[in-house]
């Protein structure tokens, strides 16, 4: 199964594992996701799609069982204030439909930031770009490949 995600890891020889998984349409949690890889939650990473004041829009990466952190966020961004943009939004913008948004091959080359937990893992799983497959690679390349740019952006979920 060959995404733009994944031609973009090839075409910078980056080494990575595809796992498919049962994508149930009720559930797309990022938590469901690792329980069908078999990892935990929290190193299996979710994709956001935010809207800064003065950048525009930006791309949030964080640990699966929490929640973006939009105060830490902002200024990490060089934003007075972030949100996330509404659901009908996100395919237009990114080129990728609710479950299978990922930072790699996006339809714009948007800023990504990424949680600063990424960097305590071995290996970490993000989407492939598509419902049903993740991607699972060393942090650094990762970070190589999306340009991310690391910060205290995720919080414990309320």
């Amino acid at each position: 199964m060959k995404t733009n995600a994944v031609r973009v890891l090839d075409g910078m020889n980056i080494p990575y594992e595809l796992r498919e998984y049962e994508v149930d349409i009720e559930d797309l949690s990022a938590e469901t996701a690792a329980q069908k890889i078999g990892l935990p939650p929290e190193q299996v990473f979710k994709t956001l799609v935010v809207r800064g004041d003065r950048t525009g829009i930006i791309l949030a990466v964080i640990p699966g069982n929490t929640q973006l952190d939009l105060k830490a966020l902002a200024p990490l961004s060089s934003n007075r204030k972030v949100e996330t943009v509404s659901l009908k939004e996100v395919q237009p913008l990114t080129g990728y439909i609710r479950g299978g948004v990922t930072a790699l091959a996006c339809k714009k080359d948007y800023p990504v930031f990424v949680d600063e937990l990424i960097e305590i893992f071995d290996v970490i799983s993000v989407s492939a770009g598509k419902r049903g497959l993740q991607i699972l690679l060393a942090p650094a390349h990762y970070l190589q490949a999306v340009k991310g740019i690391v910060g205290a952006i995720s919080q414990e979920k309320s």
